[in-house]
C-alpha cells in the first residue's frame, strides 16, 4: 500500500508533464519563428524579392526598409505608444494616424503576452523535459511524438485554411486578439504601405512551413529512438 501510492503519483504526475509537453510543443516552436519573422532579416527579404507588391503610393523599397523596422522595434521594446507617434515623415506630416496608433497599442499588449508566456512556457518546457528524461525517456519520446504530431495536424489545417480562403483567416485570426473594425485601414496609410497582406501571407507561409519541417523531423527522430529502444 505505501509503495503502491508514490508510483501512482509518480504516474500521474509523468502523464501530466506528457500533456504538458504535447500541447507547449506546438506553442512554442511557432513563437520561435514568429520571433525569427520579426527580426530586420524577414522585411528585407520581403521588400527586395521578385512579385512583392509596389507601394501604389510611393513608397521605395528603401522607404520601406528604413520605415518597418520602427514598428517591429516599438513591440519588441519597452516605449510607449510615442514611440511610433513622434515620428514624422521628411515633409513633417506623422508617420502614423490616431486610428493606426491604437491598434499598434493593442498589437503590443498582445505580442508581450505571447513572448512572456512562450518565455515562462519554455522554461516549464525545458525542466520538464529534464524531468522525464531522467525518470521516464520512453514518456519523453512519447510525449514529443504526440507534440510533433498535433503540431503538424494544426500546421497543415492552418496553412489549408490560410491558402485556399486567406481573407477569411486573416478576418478570423484579427477577430480572436482585436475589437471589430479597428484592425482595418486604408491603403493609404503607412501600415498598409509597410505591410500589406502579401507581407502577412508569406509570414504566415514562413512560420508554419517552418514549424511544419521542425515537427516532421522532431516525429521522424523519436520514431527512429523509440524503434531502437523497442
Amino acid at each position: 500500500m505505501t509503495t503502491a501510492a508514490p508510483s501512482r503519483l509518480r504516474r500521474i504526475l509523468e502523464w501530466l508533464l506528457q500533456l504538458y509537453v504535447i500541447l507547449a510543443f506546438p506553442f512554442l516552436v511557432v513563437m520561435i519563428f514568429v520571433r525569427l519573422v520579426m527580426s530586420p532579416i524577414f522585411p528585407q527579404f520581403e521588400y527586395n524579392r521578385p512579385g512583392f507588391p509596389d507601394d501604389y503610393y510611393g513608397f521605395t523599397v528603401q522607404e520601406r526598409l528604413t520605415y518597418a523596422p520602427y514598428a517591429i522595434q516599438y513591440l519588441l521594446n519597452g516605449d510607449d505608444i510615442s514611440f511610433l507617434g513622434d515620428l514624422r515623415f521628411p515633409d513633417g506630416t506623422e508617420m502614423y494616424n490616431t486610428r493606426e496608433l491604437h491598434h499598434m497599442r493593442d498589437v503590443k499588449v498582445v505580442t508581450q503576452y505571447a513572448f512572456a508566456s512562450a518565455f515562462f512556457g519554455g522554461i516549464l518546457a525545458l525542466l520538464t523535459i529534464y524531468f522525464l528524461w531522467r525518470s521516464n525517456r520512453a514518456a519523453l519520446r512519447a510525449a514529443l511524438l504526440n507534440g510533433s504530431r498535433l503540431t503538424i495536424g494544426l500546421i497543415l489545417t492552418i496553412v489549408i485554411m490560410s491558402v485556399t480562403n486567406w481573407d477569411t483567416f486573416f478576418t478570423a485570426f484579427h477577430g480572436l486578439f482585436f475589437a471589430g473594425g479597428t484592425w482595418q485601414f486604408e491603403y493609404s496609410d503607412t501600415l498598409i504601405r509597410l505591410f500589406p497582406e502579401q507581407f502577412w501571407f508569406d509570414a504566415s507561409l514562413v512560420i508554419g512551413g517552418a514549424t511544419l519541417l521542425v515537427a516532421l523531423v522532431t516525429m521522424y527522430l523519436t520514431l527512429r529512438a523509440s524503434n531502437r529502444h523497442l
